[in-house]
């Protein structure tokens, strides 16, 4: 069974301007988390999406966040294809779970995502 898409996120140099941008733009709902630097997107559909801040030398970026067994694996065999680790597993929260995050070989951002 393929893995589905669970989430989807845009990255911007100024939040303020990003969250203001989307909302008139898309009409879109964007609870803001200040201690996070993110805010959740509601487009009335699913999956939904984030909107985060960009630091030190990250560049803005759109991703897709695939649905996973198990990110380590999944991370491996993406390396083993050529792709570029961007994150190893990490927490978002105890709610959330774990992400982790790759380019391939054409710089495209890909997050996986699991509950575990």
């Amino acid at each position: 069974m393929p893995n589905p898409i669970a989430h989807w996120e845009i990255c911007v140099n100024d939040m303020e301007k990003g969250i203001e941008f989307y909302k008139q733009v898309f009409d879109w709902d964007i609870t803001s988390i200040p201690e996070m630097k993110y805010g959740m997107i509601s487009t009335g559909g699913e999956p939904g999406g984030g909107i985060m801040q960009a630091e030190g030398e990250m560049k803005p970026y759109v991703a897709i966040y695939v649905g996973v067994e198990d990110i380590d694996a999944t991370l491996v065999k993406a390396k083993e294809l050529g792709a570029h680790i961007i994150q190893e597993k990490k927490q978002i929260s105890e709610e959330h779970g774990y992400y982790g995050m790759f380019a391939d070989k054409d710089n495209n951002v890909i997050g996986v995502w699991c509950k575990t």
